[in-house]
């Protein structure tokens, strides 16, 4: 049985009570460009509203939408992956950005039962990614204009980025861990944001075997020997210590251990894929590479 069919109930609950509270002006239907009240989900959705110089607009954010700082002042409606459809509602959005792969599917399935108009903002790991992700956004607010001049800008960047990196002669194998909670290391593969930062900053990712994140066994990390460990800064328990991770036994072995490389960076700024990439690939290349980039 689905997930959707064993919350089938539940949802119809809350599609109701959705309906309810949209009763009235927020039921009607609001034209995209006219758009007044407008709720972003996803970090790097936020960044583009704000960098399209539309942040008027907004009356809401989710929790991974922590830059600029400004953005942090307006309502937080929850996690992207764990939107409640009742937070969502309750501040009566005329329109919904949302970044591909906002969920549950039950939670959007009653969103969007509710009549506002939901887009859905691609999500790829790539320099073209982002500018299709900003020709969303443009779209779904009515400014193209604005969008095809901020478009033009990143591709800018993306060019001169590639043009930086272009002259590396040995790439650099980065391993980028997620986690080591218990001391289990999880890990990249490929097809991630990682893999795609990896790419831009001018190295390579050293697991090639497999798409998104699995753990890895202390074999794996021995045979993978990476030259440098990318990882992201994290606050409270979350966060592990240089010192937890070049003690790892297995971390201890490799080429990273060994010359203790490893970069920390903000998640958001590193794996965003928002208009503030072009330059956290370059500062990442700069961490791998020093004074050969230039």
């Amino acid at each position: 049985m689905s997930a959707i069919s064993k919350t089938g109930r539940g949802a119809s609950r809350l599609a109701a009570i959705a309906l309810a509270m949209l009763a009235g002006t927020a039921s009607s239907a609001v034209a995209q460009d006219k758009a007044e009240r407008v709720l972003s989900i996803g970090g790097a959705v936020t960044e583009i509203i704000y960098a399209l110089g539309e942040e008027d607009r907004l009356i809401g954010r989710d929790s991974t939408s922590s830059y600029p700082e400004a953005a942090l002042e307006l309502p937080d409606v929850g996690y992207m992956r764990a939107l409640a459809p009742e937070g969502v509602l309750s501040i009566k959005p005329d329109l919904i950005l949302a970044r591909e792969g906002s969920g549950p599917p039950e939670a959007v399935e009653v969103i969007r039962s509710a009549g506002i108009p939901f887009v859905d903002v691609p999500e790829k790991f790539t320099a073209e990614g982002i500018g299709d992700a900003v020709d969303a956004v443009a779209g779904a607010l009515g400014v193209e204009e604005k969008g095809e001049a901020l478009h033009a800008e990143i591709s800018a960047q993306m060019t001169q980025l590639a043009e930086t990196v272009s002259g590396i002669d040995e790439k650099k194998r980065v391993l980028f861990i997620l986690s080591m909670q218990g001391g289990r290391i999880m890990a990249s593969g490929t097809g991630t944001a990682a893999n795609g930062i990896i790419e831009l900053a001018g190295a390579d990712n050293a697991i090639v075997d497999f798409e998104g994140y699995k753990q890895l066994t202390d074999e794996a990390i021995i045979t993978i020997d990476p030259d440098a460990i990318l990882m992201m800064d994290r606050d409270g328990e979350l966060d592990t210590p240089p010192e937890t991770v070049f003690a790892h036994p297995a971390v201890a072995t490799t080429k990273a251990g060994k010359d203790r490389a490893l970069i920390r960076m903000n998640g958001l700024y590193l794996l965003g894929f928002g208009p503030r990439t072009a330059s956290a690939a370059l500062d990442l290349a700069k961490a791998l590479y020093g004074d050969d980039i230039h």
